[in-house]
């Protein structure tokens, strides 16, 4: 990619989320609206609030239980994915269960979830792991069972071992797709934490915004979602990040094949 058109897409990306700040505090600030409070009122909540002694007693506890719960669905889902993948006689005998239990929606087991583990972080953490683990499930096995027959073939034939074909040539291969499913899990597990602080939790970001929505401090929640954006931002670009680097292989291969 030219510099020149790299510089104007970074430019790009910066300038239309301030456009939109800049809209909003054009919009809400002469009105007196209730619901809609000046964006300085909503700033200033947020840097005395937010990054203050919440940043450890909300925004931590939060951030922790979204990667323990994303942590445990990836391990599961891509050793689990790969099986699949690798066995047209193991997908076909999970795959009922699968497509079952991928109906189901998360928070419609949040009753039974806090009923057996109780209000604590367990609960938690396993509802943002089973919203995680079927993206991550249903692309690793795409990206394993998806890989040229002939790489395998050609393995083979210059004897090159089965844990070495699928260390060095079918996981690599596939881990496109893999990233594909965990940066779709991301944002589903900012999801699921919220929903699961909105609803049983004595702190975290969802906790919070909850608390100011019972006590109508408007400008606070409006603070929490930007910091919800924020945290779901940053978790996406940290993704991304390992993602290119891992994947820098691939990147130079696709350019050299163009």
């Amino acid at each position: 990619m030219k510099p020149r058109l790299t510089v104007l897409l970074i430019a790009l990306e910066i300038a239309t989320p301030l456009a939109l700040v800049a809209a909003y505090a054009l919009w809400a600030g002469p009105r007196d609206d209730f619901f809609f409070p000046p964006l300085r009122e909503v700033l200033s909540v947020f840097m005395a609030d937010w990054l203050g002694e919440r940043l450890s007693s909300d925004i931590w506890p939060s951030i922790r239980r979204i990667l323990i719960g994303f942590t445990l669905s990836a391990a599961l889902a891509v050793g689990l994915g790969i099986l699949c993948g690798l066995s047209r006689r193991t997908r076909l005998a999970v795959t009922p269960l699968i497509e079952f239990f991928r109906a189901l929606p998360p928070p419609a087991l949040l009753p039974l979830t806090l009923l057996v583990l109780g209000v604590g972080d367990s609960a938690k953490i396993l509802l943002i792991a089973l919203v995680c683990v079927f993206p991550i499930l249903l692309n690793t096995i795409a990206g394993i069972s998806g890989i040229d027959p002939t790489l395998r073939e050609t393995a083979r034939v210059f004897g090159i071992t089965r844990r070495d074909t699928l260390l060095h040539v079918i996981i690599p291969g596939a881990m496109p797709s893999i990233f594909a499913g965990l940066r779709t899990s991301m944002s589903l597990a900012v999801i699921m934490m919220v929903i699961s602080e909105f609803v049983a939790a004595s702190n975290g970001i969802g906790f919070g915004i909850w608390q100011a929505k019972r006590l109508f401090d408007i400008p606070a929640m409006w603070a929490g979602i930007i910091l919800l954006g924020i945290l779901g931002y940053g978790l996406n670009m940290t993704l991304l990040l390992v993602e290119r680097r891992v994947l820098a292989w691939h990147r130079g291969a696709r350019a050299a094949a163009h």
